[in-house]
């Protein structure tokens, strides 16, 4: 960065990581507010793209398996890559790595919206997963160095309410462009909010980074484990269609576990690791990144199939569809702040507890609608539970994962809990999705057995695209099959929210038995050094 863009307290906080001279407080409000605006970019095009499935579906002529590649063409990149964008960070300076971020998901938005087909818009997908994996990190980061322990847990639960507005009503407005116009707007609303993002950053956003913070980037680290869990994910979301025994199939199956195994192994050998694994033996860092893991894969699989399931058996709009999740952003957004206060005042292990077990109640609810079910009793009051389970769990789970490592390494605790979080997301969409196949189609085969033997064909060979199969409107037996399909997807979403709903409590039992009830970083264990002047973690 040049000179004339440096502020005050940017010099110390190369030097220093944690500011020697603190940033003004107008300066930590520039920070919130890119911080949130940037974070919003992600999680606004979760929540978006998921809305616009069904109709990237219909307009593209996509298979679900496609459409699952296109959530985890980004979510696979980004996973893999998060651990080196918060590396990055560390060691180059976080504004900066941020704001490369930034413009890349905003080049990437601009190609997902002019693809012409389902394969153009999983590579450019791919291509937003690196952009993410810069800016997310750096999002959080940029908190961390910005504020002292103390007004952490306040800031980062301000930084989850502001950050649910925007994923509010990003879907909302996504969902009502993609039923005026199209799809593409789902990725071309990613645009301007970039623009905003960048300006405020380059202007008014502090550098900061950690002097000792050097050393070369772990990339054979970063190729196991984009290798890894790009052959877990082939294997589960190809699986129901090529077959479990094709060769494609146990090629991906076993190249992914070797990949995951070889990642450990070099892990542990390298002098920099993007993981380092002497950080795992510090209690509050491994219990609540367990936590993470556990609870987020519950929400990743259980959240893309509810939209799914909305428009594709309930017949809501896209724009209906988006403000289904309104409840549960805007309880976020009510509450998060306070429980952000919680672990200043009380520490982060009740709300760890209590807030998965209410989301697991959640998703049990959300297990019950069937096929003609009504929004407003059927589905709200799980959106709702739910959405008070993560705003309790949210805010705190954040906080004790950033206070539980020195600051030298806040931009790769970052990049590992919002690592763990993708690679949550990644493999339950992955394996629920299998299991959806496994249920659907035995229920399908047998409710379209007493249909004419065409009708049947029909609906068979269409099997992949699960509720989106679609019939003449006139053909014989057309409303049955239809019927049929509907009656088969619940059954396959029923068994995912009940998985998901178990996920959520294993987090909470994660938390009793790992997190310690403290608000400030623990005392913890040393990183012990590999070699002189060099620190295991960036």
């Amino acid at each position: 960065m040049t000179t004339t863009s440096r502020l005050p307290c940017d010099e110390a906080s190369v030097r220093h990581g944690d500011q020697e001279t603190p940033c003004s407080a107008s300066q930590k409000r520039w920070v919130l507010a890119a911080s949130i605006l940037g974070s919003s970019l992600a999680f606004v095009d979760g929540t978006i793209v998921n809305v616009a499935l069904p109709a990237i579906q219909r307009e593209l002529g996509a298979s679900v398996y496609q459409a699952q590649w296109v959530v985890e063409s980004y979510a696979l990149l980004l996973a893999a890559l998060l651990l080196v964008g918060g590396a990055l960070g560390d060691r180059l300076g976080r504004r900066r790595v941020f704001l490369i971020g930034v413009a890349i998901f905003a080049l990437a938005s601009l190609a997902c919206a002019l693809s012409q087909n389902v394969q153009q818009l999983i590579a450019a997908r791919a291509v937003q997963g690196v952009g993410g994996a810069l800016l997310v990190p750096g999002s959080l980061a940029l908190i961390s160095a910005a504020f002292p322990e103390d007004e952490r847990g306040r800031a980062f639960g301000t930084w989850a309410a502001f950050s649910g507005i925007t994923s509010a009503l990003g879907p909302l407005l996504g969902g009502y462009l993609i039923d005026r116009l199209s799809w593409a707007w789902a990725f071309a609303i990613n645009l301007p909010l970039a623009a905003i993002v960048l300006a405020i950053s380059w202007l008014r956003v502090p550098e900061s980074r950690h002097g000792e913070a050097t050393g070369p980037l772990d990339v054979p680290g970063a190729l196991l484990a984009t290798l890894g869990l790009g052959g877990l994910v082939f294997f589960f979301v190809e699986a129901p269609s090529r077959g479990w025994n094709a060769p494609a199939v146990v090629i991906a199956a076993a190249i992914g576990v070797a990949a995951l195994v070889a990642f450990v192994v070099v892990e542990r050998a390298q002098r920099v690791p993007m993981l380092p694994f002497e950080l795992l033996r510090r209690r509050n860092f491994a219990g609540a990144n367990l936590l993470t893991l556990l609870l987020y894969a519950a929400l990743g699989g259980g959240l893309f199939f509810l939209p799914l399931n909305l428009i594709q058996v309930q017949g809501l709009s896209a724009t209906a569809a988006g403000a289904a999740l309104l409840p549960f952003i805007l309880i976020m957004f009510a509450l998060s702040r306070w429980a952000g206060g919680l672990v200043d005042r009380q520490g982060a292990r009740r709300p760890l507890i209590v807030g998965p077990l209410i989301a697991a109640a959640g998703f049990a609810l959300l297990a019950l609608p069937g096929t003609a079910a009504s929004y407003w009793t059927g589905f709200l009051p799980g959106v709702a539970i739910l959405g008070l389970g993560m705003a309790i769990a949210v805010a705190p789970l954040t906080t004790t994962v950033m206070n539980s490592v020195d600051a030298d390494a806040i931009g790769t605790a970052s990049g590992v809990n919002n690592a763990l979080s993708r690679v949550a997301g990644v493999l339950a969409i992955a394996v629920f999705g299998a299991l959806m196949a496994a249920v659907f189609e035995p229920r399908l085969r047998a409710a379209t057995a007493g249909l004419p033997e065409e009708v049947a064909a029909a609906v068979w060979q269409q099997r992949d695209r699960l509720a989106a199969i679609e019939l003449p409107a006139g053909s014989p037996g057309a409303q049955q099959a239809q019927a049929a399909v509907h009656e088969a997807f619940v059954a396959g979403y029923r068994w995912i929210m009940v998985v998901s709903a178990a996920l959520a409590l294993a987090s909470a039992g994660a938390a009793a038995l790992w997190v310690e009830n403290v608000g400030q970083r623990p005392a913890a264990a040393p990183v012990h050094r590999r070699a002189k002047g060099s620190r295991l973690g960036p």
